[in-house]
């Protein structure tokens, strides 16, 4: 369907019958295909290099990966690295694969050591695969996994691959629900590559401020996609305060790949 802008009649003429079936047809579109709107290059910022997909194929199915991190005990010592494995499968939608800000938040996580982690309750929202939590639960964490049932499977199968049954929950949360009794108040939440879908913006921001209270830490990674990113900050400072993580020594080169870590607090 041709866009909007593009028809012979002005747009001004198109009555609400018309409207409501293009946006039928592009809730069907999107339950089709969630990654479509990353695709479309008419909406990439001007400084984007239009890479906005993980290069891992489509047609990824049932393959594990081994993805490895720091384990900072002091600023003096590190003991071996964290080594998580990883189930990846493209078939329950695009958060059964790794995303280039999980990996930056996983890194940062791991910096920041045992210390950070150990006995602290930590919720990952929109977890996928689950790597961003399983770092946590590897670092002592108490880590609660969420996301939607399709991803669940999945999000289990890493827990057992890693030996972190003891430490990480997985459980469903759908943004924007009511919040469930079995879910504990997070001290941590930690949320990657979380915004992509413009619909889901107003979902995410309530669900971020129903587990959040005033000293909630939040840790947001995203990687700037479309200007519409923008709409989503427009909702977010409403409720919440954020300012860019400067202690991570890989700042320099994931902000040259459009990545950000923000520290969010909730606003009293």
């Amino acid at each position: 369907m041709a866009a909007v802008g593009t028809l012979n009649t002005p747009p001004l003429n198109l009555d609400s019958s018309m409207l409501a079936d293009e946006m039928a047809l592009d809730e069907a579109l999107d339950m089709i295909d969630p990654l479509r709107h990353l695709r479309n290059q008419d909406d990439l910022d001007d400084h984007e290099d239009g890479h906005v997909v993980p290069t891992q194929p489509r047609s990824i199915q049932n393959e594990k990966i081994q993805l490895m991190f720091p384990n900072r005990v002091s600023k003096e010592y590190c003991s071996p690295r964290i080594q998580i494995t990883l189930k990846v499968d493209a078939s329950p939608g695009c958060g059964g694969i790794a995303w280039p800000a999980g990996e930056v938040l996983s890194n940062y996580i791991a910096l920041r050591g045992e210390r950070y982690c150990q006995g602290r309750t930590i919720l990952e929202l929109g977890s996928g695969t689950g790597l961003v939590g399983l770092v946590a639960g590897a670092l002592g964490g108490r880590v609660w996994l969420t996301d939607q049932i399709p991803l669940l499977g999945i999000m289990q199968e890493n827990v057992v691959l890693n030996n972190l049954q003891s430490f990480v929950t997985v459980a469903e949360l759908n943004w924007g629900d009511k919040v469930g009794p079995e879910i504990p108040c997070p001290d941590v939440i930690l949320a990657a590559d979380c915004v992509y879908y413009e619909p889901a913006f107003p979902l995410l921001v309530k669900t971020l401020s129903d587990l959040s209270g005033e000293t909630t830490e939040i840790l947001f990674c995203y990687k700037k996609r479309r200007k519409a990113d923008k709409r989503f900050f427009t909702l977010l400072k409403k409720h919440f305060d954020w300012k860019e993580v400067e202690d991570d020594p890989g700042r320099e080169s994931y902000n040259r790949e459009a990545i950000s870590l923000l520290l969010l607090s909730k606003k009293t």
